[in-house]
């Protein structure tokens, strides 16, 4: 089996980070500039939206004990 080492020719592609800063920084200067609106969000805050309700865990041996069913 061939392993592919990284080459010089491999990361010649990539932008350099200087170049990807100021195209975001031209992209953003452009929303602004067609009217958009940057709102600034709290640290900590996530846009993401759970699909699962909240889970209960409970840890160690102690599960809860269940009534006997009356026959």
């Amino acid at each position: 089996m061939a392993v592919r080492l990284r080459t010089a020719a491999t990361r010649k592609n990539q932008p350099d980070a200087q170049e990807t800063s100021q195209s975001i920084a031209d992209q953003t200067r452009a929303f602004l500039e067609q009217g958009g609106a940057i709102e600034e969000i709290k640290q900590g805050v996530s846009g993401m939206q759970s699909m699962v309700g909240n889970r209960h865990i409970t840890l160690g041996n102690n599960r809860p004990s269940e009534k006997p069913k009356d026959k």
